[in-house]
């Protein structure tokens, strides 16, 4: 006997910069279009670096969006007519984001994200962290490390061509002249407290 399945998940696109992640957002806008699906597209407010009402990709390809200042706005434009909910640079919003995102998903819309896994240093954003838990669809991006051409993971920030400190601020919303793709073995933070595993048995 044939079973309808129930609507309503969360998916995750994560990687480091460059790595194609609002590409393939924009991939699955394209998809939803064609399949007449309704759609909210959402970003934060802080990513104004191509455009103020567009999600854009480095190479200039564009998609409209309504910007939030806080996660709580996105559901002000939510009614019983949106079936997809799209969101990205979500690690730039406040914590609340995994709530909403588990609460659209359980009323039965479709919830992809994307964003960086890591900041500049290869620490973990707590928002991602949590939707990484917490979703039923995982992407995760390479893009080529701008040394050694191995795959990039991580996000290294240039200050002045130079590696960034640890205590830099980690919201430093640029681009192509402040951060680059690298891999681990390339990816420089200076001043970073060394990783120090207890190897003694308790």
């Amino acid at each position: 006997m044939y079973h309808q399945y129930e609507e309503g998940w969360i998916e995750v696109i994560c990687g480091c910069m460059f790595a194609g992640k609002t590409e393939e957002l924009i991939r699955r806008i394209t998809v939803f279009q064609y399949a007449k699906k309704n759609i909210m597209v959402f970003k934060p407010h802080i990513d104004n670096r191509y455009s103020g009402d567009e999600i854009v990709t480095h190479l200039g390809v564009r998609v409209p969006c309504i910007t939030v200042k806080d996660s709580v706005e996105i559901l002000e434009h939510i009614d019983d007519s949106v079936e997809v909910v799209i969101i990205d640079e979500v690690q730039f919003l406040d914590r609340k984001i995994i709530d909403i995102c588990e609460y659209l998903a359980d009323k039965g819309i479709r919830v992809t994200v994307a964003g960086l896994d890591q900041d500049f240093r290869g620490e973990c954003f707590p928002v991602m962290g949590e939707l990484l838990s917490k979703a039923e669809f995982i992407s995760k991006l390479t893009a080529v490390c701008a040394v050694c051409g191995a795959p990039a993971t991580r996000t290294q920030r240039l200050i002045n061509g130079k590696p960034a400190k640890f205590s830099d601020a980690v919201i430093l919303v640029g681009s192509v002249s402040q951060y680059e793709p690298r891999c681990r073995h390339c990816h420089e933070v200076v001043e970073k407290p060394p990783k120090v595993v207890d190897n003694k048995r308790k």
